[in-house]
């Protein structure tokens, strides 16, 4: 596995990420047709990804939660239903 230092560097080398742009465009489909496609530029989603990867592999795979919980499973690219879950 690389360093932190080299996944940050890679991610300089592609795109600063910009979450909040990236939330705020996933966010414009809410009450759209079901199927609208969510514009992302691919160096923001690899920046995204990278991210992403980074706190994952920091974090330990054991959760301890408290109730009330809820759990979702695998949403089979069904984005509409995802953002109805959080709402």
């Amino acid at each position: 596995e690389e360093p932190a230092s080299a996944r940050v560097a890679a991610m300089k080398k592609t795109e600063e990420l910009n979450i909040d742009d990236c939330i705020d465009r996933c966010l414009e489909v809410r009450g759209q047709k079901p199927g609208k496609l969510v514009q992302i530029p691919e160096p923001q989603l690899k920046a995204l990804c990278l991210a992403a990867r980074g706190v994952f592999l920091s974090q330990s795979a054991l959760l301890e939660l408290e109730a009330p919980l809820k759990i979702c499973g695998d949403v089979h690219g069904q984005y509409h239903d995802l953002l109805r879950i959080f709402e």
